[in-house]
């Protein structure tokens, strides 16, 4: 084992003597999950309280007092409702008129078609109430649907660098209850708006919280394991999406109002609040503030926790500020802190672009997997279960490839499935929904990866600063993606090749990064400016 070549103890290494993963760490993630799995509540909530039932145009209106009050409900349809080509029922269009020679299958007279009238009749059997229900947000419409998911991520966008910037000036534990509070405030405000505006307002608002939450969280429970720790706990932080997959999963299942939906999905952040008061604050962040007092205060908690006392008995507030070699005064740190000196500069290019790529090929995939032919609950499922073992690959893999070569590998190998799926036809759905499951499952990985690559990457005093910047640079990847289908009418392959162009392109830029495995946390731009000799162990 190398040692630091340094007489004075680095964070890492008395991190490690009072024990980088014990019953403290444990306590720490533990009271997290209770908001982590939330997020993808929030974030794939759309697919159930978006969702689009059966539907057809209210044919109320067309009641004359006679023959047609006499009909059968099939009957009604079959002389109101003109068909698609393939047998279906319009769901936008009407007969101006009831056209009952329709009844004895005399269709040669041309029908007068007109837009529904009186709103809309929805196949209640699945869904009792969504977003297309309430507010009628089909046919001329439909857009306004698609655009409350488009608005919670630019919510998300426009909160991770601001969570970051704050987080960063004013500690991640008073931001992480600001993220709590907020959070869970205007979901309950969106459960009960009286209008599809107020609804996609406080849907904004609730993306900026979220994201918080997202960024925070991650960052404080990596920030307080040792080096030889960290992969381990970073893939433990990210089964947290998976829980919340299927906990999703089988609230939508049982639970098929979406204003109750939202509110069920929303009530593990009321726990959060109550277990608040045993998060501890960051203690790297503390030294990197040159709070040495409070800093000695959690080492001491953990380190007691863990049965280690007598590892820290010689330890005092002076010698813990004395680890944090350099000396940055009162400096507040930016985003603009990124961009300054060149390896840091480097590293935030390089990073913002996987960053995109990641998100951008993850989203495309998601939003866009077919063949399965299943109701949207057991997809849901499927998709939740695909994870876990991919993630324990993960895991084995950091261990021994590293950071930088998985990333890379999980990148290029999203963009051969996507290249792949191109020349598969579409009649052999079987083999196109395997391939685009593994590139979901790789693409899965790169995001499993990357949030735990960043991390490493940023010193303790722009960490979030740097993580609230990727994580908008992957929202703009993710309100991006979707809009990529639309090319399908110039090409129908457009789409799948400039999916498998961006996995390409930020695989190879990944190739860019650091390597990070087995290196210490740097703790100030300093550090990643000098050689990264000394952070190795």
């Amino acid at each position: 084992r190398k040692t630091v070549p340094s007489n004075k103890m680095k964070f890492d290494n008395l991190l490690s003597e009072i024990n980088g993963f014990g019953k403290f760490q444990v306590k720490l993630f533990l009271i997290q999950m209770l908001s982590r799995i939330t997020l993808p509540c929030h974030f794939l909530l759309n697919n159930f309280m978006g969702a689009v039932p059966p539907h057809h145009c209210n044919i109320s209106t067309l009641e004359d007092g006679g023959i047609f009050g006499n009909l059968t409900p099939h009957q009604k349809l079959l002389v109101s409702i003109p068909t698609e080509q393939d047998g279906t029922l319009s769901s936008c269009q009407m007969f101006a008129k009831p056209r009952y020679e329709y009844l004895s299958g005399n269709r040669s007279e041309e029908a007068s078609i007109v837009e529904c009238q009186s709103g809309w009749v929805y196949d209640n059997s699945t869904f009792k109430s969504t977003l297309v229900t309430e507010w009628d947000l089909v046919c001329s419409r439909k857009g306004m649907n698609k655009a409350t998911a488009t608005i919670f991520f630019i919510g998300v966008m426009i909160g991770a660098p601001l969570f970051g910037f704050l987080s960063d000036r004013f500690g991640r534990r008073r931001l992480l209850l600001a993220a709590y509070i907020s959070s869970l405030a205007f979901a309950v405000l969106s459960a009960f708006s009286t209008s599809y505006v107020m609804f996609t307002i406080m849907r904004l608002f609730t993306g900026m919280s979220l994201a918080g939450i997202s960024i925070i969280a991650i960052a404080l429970n990596v920030e307080w394991c040792s080096i030889e720790r960290r992969t381990f706990s970073s893939v433990i932080i990210s089964l947290d999406w998976t829980l919340g997959n299927w906990l999703l999963t089988g609230i939508a299942f049982f639970v098929r109002d979406w204003r109750m939906l939202l509110v069920v999905v929303t009530s593990p952040l009321i726990l959060a609040i109550f277990t608040w008061r045993w998060l501890p604050e960051s203690a790297r962040w503390l030294l990197a503030k040159k709070n040495a007092e409070a800093a000695h205060h959690y080492i001491a908690k953990c380190a007691e926790t863990n049965n280690r006392s007598k590892c820290i008995a010689t330890i005092t507030p002076k010698t813990l500020l004395e680890s944090a070699e350099v000396d940055t005064g009162d400096k507040k740190y930016t985003v603009v802190d990124l961009f300054r000196t060149p390896n840091i500069r480097k590293v935030a290019i390089c990073s913002g672009i996987v960053w995109y790529g990641v998100a951008f090929t993850y989203y495309g995939i998601s939003l866009n997997i077919t063949g399965f032919g299943l109701n949207p609950f057991l997809t849901q499922f499927i998709f939740a279960s695909i994870e876990m073992p991919m993630k324990i690959g993960v895991y084995f893999s950091l261990e021994k490839i590293g950071r930088r070569r998985c990333e890379m590998a999980a990148l290029l190998s999203v963009g051969v499935c996507l290249f792949t799926n191109i020349f598969v036809s579409k009649d052999k759905w079987i083999i196109r929904t395997i391939v685009a499951v593994l590139g979901k499952s790789m693409s899965e990985a790169s995001f499993t990866i990357i949030f735990l690559y960043t991390i490493e990457l940023y010193p303790t005093v722009v960490r979030q600063n740097g993580l609230g910047y990727t994580s908008f640079v992957a929202r703009l990847g993710v309100s991006i993606s979707p809009l990529v289908m639309l090319l399908e009418d110039v090409w129908q392959f457009l789409p799948a090749a400039t999916y498998c162009a961006v996995a390409v392109s930020s695989g190879l830029v990944a190739s860019l990064l650091p390597e990070t495995l087995n290196t210490q946390l740097p703790e100030f731009i300093e550090d990643i400016e000098k050689p990264r000799r000394w952070r190795n162990i």
